[in-house]
């Protein structure tokens, strides 16, 4: 025996479920949007961080090679005079 608003509540049911799932496909893309997102800015953290560590350490090896070139300079001209002391005297 079926009553005059069955069919009317199972439509109402039917564009019910079909909202749930309309719904919960766009919460998915959104989330899948947020992930790619996220690993997006993670990824161009990874090169800045690259970056800066490159450049300081280029910055720390350029500073170890003219303390190398000084010291070196003057390691030489101390031999210099002093041989020609030697040779002088």
């Amino acid at each position: 025996m079926m009553r005059r608003g069955e069919p009317v509540t199972a439509l109402r049911m039917r564009r019910s479920i079909v909202e749930l799932e309309e719904a919960f496909a766009e919460e998915v893309s959104r989330q899948r949007r947020g992930r790619e997102s996220a690993l997006r800015a993670a990824e161009r953290r990874r090169h800045r961080q690259r970056l800066a560590r490159t450049h300081r350490r280029g910055s720390l090896r350029f500073a170890l090679l003219v303390l190398t070139v000084l010291i070196t300079a003057l390691v030489v001209s101390a031999a210099m005079f002093a041989s020609l002391y030697l040779l002088l005297s």
